[in-house]
């Protein structure tokens, strides 16, 4: 919800929608107007949208891309805010269509709360996020993203999916 609700309180998208497994928390992100729409039908979510963030779990990461792998728009923008890169990247990588930038991110944001209830829009300023490209990705698209990353308060840095891993190993534990 922190991510949803810096985007909406920096005016960068007219429509945000998300999608969880649990109706209740569907149901939640739209009573306290956090975003516009929100569903368990994942691919429905997905449909139309510009930028896909997935702020999952890295289990499910599978399961969610090839849920809405066929209805990504051309020119669509596929992130996410895992922690690990290098498996991840390579797992989405063979699914992603030709037309779609695949531009893994890892915001380096959090708390120990969580819930809709929890979030909230600052989370993410003056906090890093690295970003991770994969083959699929244009430069376009990466300076889109880090722009976006940019505007909602993080600094970003830009390296490769193996680098990012080690240093995270030997940093976060």
């Amino acid at each position: 919800s922190s991510l949803a609700r810096a985007i909406k309180n920096n005016n960068l998208s007219t429509i945000i929608v998300s999608s969880n497994r649990s109706d209740a928390v569907n149901k939640k992100v739209i009573e306290l107007k956090i975003v516009d729409d929100s569903s368990s039908d994942t691919k429905k979510m997905a449909e139309g949208s510009d930028l896909i963030i997935i702020a999952a779990p890295l289990s499910s990461y599978g399961n969610i891309i090839s849920k809405i792998k066929n209805s990504l728009k051309s020119g669509t923008i596929l992130t996410d805010v895992g922690s690990v890169k290098e498996n991840v990247i390579n797992l989405i990588e063979k699914d992603v269509p030709e037309n779609v930038s695949w531009i893994s991110s890892h915001p380096i944001a959090g708390t120990e709360e969580s819930g809709p209830e929890a979030g909230f829009s600052d989370l993410f300023k003056n906090r890093w996020c690295i970003l991770t490209p994969s083959k699929k990705a244009n430069d376009k698209d990466i300076k889109l993203l880090e722009t976006f990353w940019k505007k909602i308060g993080c600094k970003v840095d830009i390296m490769d999916a193996k680098q990012h891993d080690y240093i995270l190993s030997i940093t976060s534990h």
